[in-house]
Order: C-alpha cells, then sequence, then structure tokens
C-alpha cells in the first residue's frame, strides 16, 4: 500500500457514548470498508514547548494552528521506522504533511542541538516550525486504538473511531507500552470524519438519527487540561494546606 505524505480535507469530530457508537457503526458497515491499517493501535509523541504552547493555543481552538508529532502504528521497533507529522489547521481545513524515517533518527532530530530533518520540501517545513519554537521536545506521548473506514463508492470519505485514548508525561518511547491518563470518560469513543467534500445522505441521517454534534475536542489539548492544568489547582492546595498545617503547629 503506498503511503500518502500530503493531506488536506476537513476533520470534523464526534464523541460518542456507547449507544451512539453501536448505531454509527452499524451505519458504517453498510457503505464503508476497514481500510488497509483496518484496526491499529496508534502510539503517538507530540512535540512542544517547556510551557505547552502548542498544547495551549490548541484548545483555544483560534483559526489557525498546528501540531508536530512523532507517530507509529503499533509497538515501534528500536531500529524501525516511523512517521514525523506536522499538522496544520486553517479555517477548519486540516493540512497534514508527513515523512517516514528510522525512529532514532527522528529522535536525534529533535532531542539533539545540531539536529536536522532530511532535505526535502517537507524535512525543510518541519525545521521551520521547529525554528519558530526554541525548546520544543518530546512533551506528551498519546496513544489509542483505531479503527478506520473508506467509502465503498470510491469517494475520499474516511471516518476514523479512536477508543482507550491514554496519556502521559513519562516515559515518552514509541516501543514502550500504552499506559497512563484515560482522556475520554468509560465507554466513549471519538469519531473523526474526514473529506473534502459534503456528507453523503445516509451518513447526516445516522448522525441526525444518533443526536451527534460536531465537537471542538483535540486529544493532545484535552490531555494537557486534564493532566498540566488541572494539576495546577491541585498542587497549589496542597501547597497552601501543607503551609497551614506548618503555621497552625508553630502557634
Amino acid at each position: 500500500m503506498a503511503v500518502k505524505t500530503v493531506f488536506k480535507r476537513h476533520e470534523l469530530k464526534y464523541l460518542m457514548d456507547p449507544r451512539q457508537a453501536e448505531e454509527v457503526c452499524s451505519a458504517i458497515s453498510e457503505h464503508m470498508t476497514l481500510d488497509g491499517y483496518g484496526h491499529s493501535s496508534i502510539r503517538n509523541i507530540y512535540l512542544d514547548t517547556g510551557d505547552f504552547l502548542l498544547a495551549r493555543r490548541s484548545i483555544e481552538h483560534p483559526l489557525y494552528k498546528e501540531k508536530l508529532r512523532f507517530r507509529s502504528y503499533g509497538k515501534a521497533e528500536k531500529d524501525g521506522t516511523v512517521f514525523v507529522e506536522l499538522k496544520k489547521k486553517y479555517d477548519s481545513v486540516v493540512y497534514k504533511r508527513r515523512l517516514s524515517m528510522p525512529l532514532d533518527e527522528a529522535m536525534r532530530w529533535f532531542t539533539s542541538p545540531e539536529g536536522k530533518g532530511p532535505d526535502t520540501q517537507i524535512g525543510e517545513e518541519i525545521d521551520f516550525m521547529r525554528s519558530r519554537y526554541p525548546g520544543i521536545r518530546p512533551a506528551m506521548l498519546l496513544t489509542y486504538e483505531r479503527e478506520a473506514y473508506y467509502a465503498n463508492d470510491g469517494g475520499d470519505l474516511r471516518i476514523t473511531i479512536d477508543s482507550n485514548i491514554l496519556a502521559r508525561l513519562e516515559d515518552l518511547d514509541l516501543t514502550s507500552e500504552v499506559g497512563g491518563h484515560a482522556v475520554l470518560p468509560d465507554g466513549y469513543t471519538l469519531m473523526e470524519i474526514k473529506t473534502m467534500y459534503g456528507y453523503p445522505p445516509w451518513l447526516n441521517a445516522v448522525l441526525s438519527g444518533s443526536r451527534l454534534y460536531k465537537s471542538p475536542f483535540t486529544k493532545y489539548g484535552n490531555a494537557y487540561k486534564e493532566m498540566v492544568v488541572r494539576k495546577v489547582p491541585e498542587d497549589f492546595r496542597r501547597i497552601s494546606g501543607g503551609s497551614r498545617t506548618v503555621l497552625e503547629g508553630a502557634a
């Protein structure tokens, strides 16, 4: 199967409870087919600055935003190949560039001061982004199980359904086992509909019948809110509470 390196499309997301997911999957099975990856376990390392600038921008839902990540389908091998992906979104249209390279080369690219990408257009685009975010480095491991479908009629419609979305801020290694903080409530899944054109009638019907509405949900952004933003008040309360205890004991 040829590996596509450039994408341009709309990507809309829908959070589904178990009942909605069952209804959607039933409809999908009549009009779409599992793609070459079928069911896969996806591992991503998101790159960001020390203060999570890219994550913070992502949850602000600006007109333009960008992300950079390493991705493997399944557990990566030490000497295996991974994707380096640059994803941009402008005015609801997603542009994605990606290239494949050995895992160790990808890590050196972003962990060594002298790191430089391949001498290709996509490599230069990624290096240009890197130059605009000093200190960008591996920041979060985010994994999930995915089912990916393509349209039976040959159109550009693609649907993915992600479950068991987990994130962590340590052991950022695509060769490690999955595990971390659950980003979705138990039983929930995230559907992404990807196309440059309108939805077919059958898809509009199932979305309406299941009362599914598009969501601004972002896996990386929401993981950041759960693991970093909410942790700050908890740490503050713990420190403040400890200070009060010390003061009260000294009184």
